[in-house]
């Protein structure tokens, strides 16, 4: 296949999502959580559409379902790649501006409107490879949005190409957009049977060349202690205050099981929200780790910790309840290793070294996974995601596409 004369619209795209807030919100409980995100929603619909994909449809919840027809006569599996069209909550992210810095120097990246946020090259390695390269960032005061815009702008680019280019021959592919997966909600209103893929790939990895099979196996825990308060004039030997029980626990948790302080394959114990009183506090944890025995061994850990912690405090108790999240993918994918082998080979294909790595976190495809459409998740360019600093390099973005293209087409040579 040959790319050096096909006009990428990825980048036109990228920079006309990027400008339509769809932050998510996790204090909502509908679905979509913010209804702003289906103005992207409906605007992929009509662009799909003018591409001609004639089914293309986006469904009460915001979750996009679109078909791009096979063109051969084998009989191959179909495929799905995903993308989230929802921006985190963690930084701002209306009246994003994005801004094209051509043929980037290697130095530092002074951010135009807030000139105090600084890529600075020392701290970005990434940048290294990106010398010459066309790089996209937001002007200093939002985040960019490329998690996952960058992703959503590949799949429409690489479907673009394909719909043009029928001589490149593939099965049936289907497209899904989602909202709320910033916030863990992307995969729960999926609709498996109407998808009606056997494999996918979730666009929204990191680094050029990336292909993530491994993801954190996840659970929270609700950790509620219930103290016995009094009036603070008359609370000498009665008072067992809440907030203060809470505190020593946290402060209790392993210096060396903590995110601050873990890489790689290291799990860790993470309090991501305190609230309530004197009365009563509820601390709420996300507990992280590679397989479940460890997974499991962390949440007794913790339970232990609040148990030592309440013998001291004769008049209080606790609830300790844990929810399940995702699991590692790893466990599924192992069983159909041709979904990573034939994802390697499409990435090899546009010249790239491929790369295979494991994530400290999730993404849709650890649900998905679970849900019976084992699902990787293949690098979009994205860094620094979740922040004012937030950049995508074009030639990543580029580069994503020729993925997608090269690994429809592998997977109708090997039907």
């Amino acid at each position: 296949m040959d790319f050096s004369k096909y006009n990428f619209t990825v980048t036109d795209r990228f920079v006309r999502y990027v400008k339509i807030d769809t932050q998510s919100d996790p204090l909502s409980s509908t679905c979509p959580s913010t209804e702003k995100q289906k103005n992207l929603g409906n605007l992929l619909v009509e662009e799909l559409k003018a591409i001609g994909i004639k089914d293309a449809a986006m469904d009460e919840h915001g979750y996009i379902y679109a078909t791009l027809p096979s063109n051969t006569t084998k009989k191959v599996p179909t495929i799905c790649f995903c993308s989230h069209m929802d921006t985190a909550p963690d930084c701002t992210g209306t009246n994003v501006n994005p801004v094209i810095h051509k043929k980037y120097d290697g130095k530092d990246i002074v951010l135009p409107v807030d000139k105090t946020q600084i890529i600075k090259f020392s701290e970005h390695p990434a940048l290294k490879a990106q010398v010459g390269n066309d790089i996209v960032t937001a002007d200093g005061t939002t985040l960019l949005g490329a998690d996952n815009k960058a992703g959503v702008a590949e799949i429409m680019d690489a479907v673009h190409y394909l719909v043009n280019h029928p001589e490149v021959k593939h099965g049936d592919v289907r497209i899904l957009f989602t909202p709320d997966e910033e916030i863990g909600r992307g995969a729960d209103r999926v609709d498996i049977k109407k998808l009606n893929a056997k494999f996918g790939y979730t666009m929204d990895g990191e680094t050029v060349g990336h292909l993530e099979n491994e993801t954190f196996s996840a659970d929270g825990v609700s950790l509620i202690i219930k103290g016995f308060p009094t009036h603070p004039g008359f609370a000498k030997d009665k008072m067992q205050h809440a907030i203060k029980i809470a505190g020593e626990i946290i402060s209790k948790i392993p210096s060396h099981k903590t995110p601050e302080t873990t890489e790689k394959m290291e799990p860790f114990m993470h309090p991501t929200s305190i609230s309530g009183g004197l009365e009563q506090v509820e601390i709420k944890w996300i507990i992280r780790a590679f397989d479940n025995p460890t997974l499991h061994t962390l949440e007794e850990e913790l339970r232990q910790i609040a148990t030592q912690v309440l013998t001291k405090y004769n008049k209080c108790s606790y609830e300790f309840k844990v929810t399940q999240q995702y699991r590692n993918m790893k466990e599924v994918l192992d069983k159909h290793p041709e979904v990573v082998n034939y994802a390697m080979e499409a990435i090899k294909r546009t010249g790239v070294t491929p790369v295979l790595s494991s994530i400290r976190g999730g993404t849709d495809g650890s649900r998905l996974s679970f849900m019976g459409l084992p699902c990787p998740n293949i690098f979009a360019g994205e860094h620094a995601f979740h922040s004012k600093q937030e950049w995508v390099s074009v030639q990543d973005m580029q580069k994503a596409v020729e993925t997608i293209v090269h690994l429809v087409n592998i997977w109708e040579e090997n039907s």
